[in-house]
């Protein structure tokens, strides 16, 4: 079994990656080092009524806790940010700590671009109403003076990226007939204090709703176009200590150490994310977003072995590698053998979890959709990162569709 330390700190693009158990009870001191103090603490309501989880973040934060902003939804809707940025010139906060999943950490990060932006909400969903390219993004170049610490208790792997997007226009309300969102370059968390102890206090139907969506990152980053061997190598360590942990702290897989396998995964998730390159899974989740409300960990569930089968059978996808990651033996065996392994393996690790294996079981989706979802998925920016050789067509795509369904 590979080791890990128990605890670290790694500068990540300008963010300082915190990791340890207990590491909460350091956030004050962090923010008091950098003169920040008065922390708004940036959540959902579950996380918002989870005493167990904002206890300790409200003893580490101490007279710095400004307050709590329990209102950011999944959907992460724009006007959340405007309230979230409400209540920060309510309290005089000078830092948001968000708290949580994808939905609190993007929506803490995009609040200080919409800031720094300067349109209201009716200037938005006027520029929404004309087309996604009078929306245009949030305060292009700009360098917002709001800094982000960002606390994750999930996997879905949102705490290092680019800080995602808020929907401005509902499906029903777009010109388009799709859900318009807007965003902006937002600058990276000034920290990412990742402590098992917190992801500890998250049901665990939450758990594994979110694990695949993190899990899929290691397994892209190898066979993405643009992969490198330093990003192949977080990545691989990542899928070595998830492929193991997961099934533990999110299924029903038996551990003599629980707390040992929750600090293996909390590491793994953070290792996916350093350098990661989503590629064609995450094609296949943003398409399925464009015509439903659906948990992208849940997509990526089902369709992830069906990708990967599609993929083997195209290119090679760096299949050798992915065989390193999740332990699958490819001494003397043949590119098939090792391609039927890699998709195997994938599928025991998602079968472990309570989550769904089948695009039918998913809520509200409809078989007669598949060929529009297979253009959506052609035509996401995502594919640019799809293998060297790959021919991606809508067909192809769709054939992948009717095989998860």
């Amino acid at each position: 079994m590979l080791p890990i330390a128990d605890a670290f700190e790694h500068d990540y693009r300008g963010c300082e990656i915190l990791y340890g158990r207990g590491r909460i009870g350091d956030l004050g001191e962090y923010l008091g080092e950098r003169d920040l103090t008065d922390a708004l603490v940036v959540c959902g309501s579950n996380v918002g009524a989870n005493d167990d989880l904002l206890d300790p973040i409200r003893e580490g934060l101490g007279d710095r806790l400004a307050g709590v902003f329990a209102g950011t939804t999944p959907d992460k809707r724009v006007e959340s940010a405007f309230d979230l940025l409400d209540r920060r010139a309510e309290v005089g906060a000078d830092v948001l700590v968000a708290v949580g999943g994808g939905s609190s950490l993007d929506t803490a990060r995009q609040a200080p671009m919409l800031d720094a932006d300067g349109r209201d909400l009716a200037d938005l969903r006027g520029d929404a109403e004309a087309g996604p390219d009078a929306l245009g993004e949030l305060a292009p170049e700009s360098d917002p003076a709001l800094p982000v610490v960002v606390i994750p208790t999930t996997f879905a792997g949102a705490d290092l990226s680019t800080g995602g997007s808020l929907e401005v226009l509902a499906a029903d309300a777009s010109p388009t007939g799709q859900p318009l969102t807007v965003s902006g370059d937002a600058p990276m968390p000034i920290a990412d204090l990742a402590d098992p102890a917190l992801f500890e206090t998250t049901p665990e139907s939450v758990l594994a709703g979110s694990a695949m969506n993190g899990f899929d990152k290691g397994i892209e980053t190898p066979y993405a176009a643009d992969a490198t061997p330093v990003s192949d190598a977080a990545a691989l360590h990542g899928l070595r200590l998830l492929r193991d942990s997961l099934p533990v702290v999110a299924g029903d897989r038996a551990h003599a150490d629980p707390a040992a396998a929750m600090d293996r995964a909390v590491v793994g998730a953070l290792l996916v994310q350093l350098d990661r390159k989503i590629s064609v899974i995450h094609a296949f989740g943003h398409g399925f977003a464009r015509r439903y409300d659906l948990q992208q960990g849940d997509v990526h569930a089902v369709v992830a072995p069906h990708v990967l089968a599609y993929l083997f059978d195209e290119v090679d996808a760096s299949r050798r590698a992915l065989a390193a990651g999740l332990g699958v033996d490819a001494e003397g065996r043949s590119d098939e053998a090792v391609a039927e392994g890699v998709v195997e393996a994938v599928a025991a690790v998602r079968d472990d979890l309570a989550v769904p294996s089948r695009l039918r079981d998913l809520p509200e989706t409809d078989e007669a959709d598949l060929p529009a979802i297979a253009e959506y998925v052609v035509d996401d920016w995502c594919m640019s990162r799809a293998p060297d050789g790959l021919d991606a067509t809508p067909a192809a795509i769709e054939g992948v569709l009717r095989a998860a369904w």
